[in-house]
């Protein structure tokens, strides 16, 4: 009797699932041979949790990142089965530029955002100068792909009736979306709910400490 495949992607969307999905649409590559991904990431916390999303038990192994010369970490994988997988919802190789819609469960959609959020997503918070005791936030994505960056604002107008604004960075190149303050709070409710137990710590932290600021908190 033959073992199971090692690496063996089990293809059903859960909560874990969808925001595996997410990181793999920021921080992912497929590669060219239509088998092997790459997963690599500054925070080991992010390759644990896409690890255990997946069920994957591969060793981790580490590079250095060419333009700042730190240490990543990087998972990499192959599973042909999962590849199709996720060229029939709307993952390519060298997707960076080209990608658009992601065939995601609209009630797996806010995991596919967290992780989203946490692979190419940033938070920014600060006083405000031209008034008196007024702390601003934004909750932003991001992607170098523009037609991408309109599907999330899309997407995020029909669930939960927030706009946002989308700005292009002519330094990296990318589009993001933002969400200021009270767009931002229904965005957290949604991405951070009660039962969820995967997420990057240090982001959620973060977020934790500026609407602590507001009286709020997750």
């Amino acid at each position: 009797m033959m073992g199971k495949p090692k690496n063996k992607i089990r293809i059903e969307w859960s909560s874990n699932f969808a925001y595996a999905i997410g990181l793999l649409t920021t921080d992912g590559c497929l590669s060219s041979d239509k088998r092997h991904f790459d997963f690599t990431s500054k925070d080991l916390e992010q390759i644990l949790n896409f690890m255990k999303c997946l069920g994957i038990e591969n060793k981790i192994g580490f590079k250095i990142s060419g333009s700042s010369k730190k240490k990543q970490a990087r998972i990499q994988f192959g599973d042909i089965n999962f590849y199709n997988f996720l060229l029939k919802i709307g993952l390519m190789p060298r997707k960076s530029k080209v990608l658009y819609k992601i065939k995601i469960p609209d009630r797996f959609f806010f995991d596919f955002l967290r992780g989203h959020l946490d692979g190419d997503g940033t938070f920014y918070s600060y006083w405000d100068k031209r008034w008196k005791s007024s702390f601003m936030f934004y909750l932003v994505f991001a992607s170098a792909s523009e037609k991408h960056i309109y599907w999330i604002r899309e997407k995020l107008s029909k669930l939960l009736n927030i706009r946002g604004h989308i700005t292009k960075s002519s330094k990296h190149s990318t589009y993001q979306l933002k969400y200021a303050k009270e767009e931002s709070i229904k965005l957290f409710k949604k991405i951070y709910y009660s039962k969820v137990d995967i997420f990057l710590k240090r982001k959620y932290l973060k977020i934790n400490r500026a609407l602590a600021i507001v009286g709020l908190c997750l």
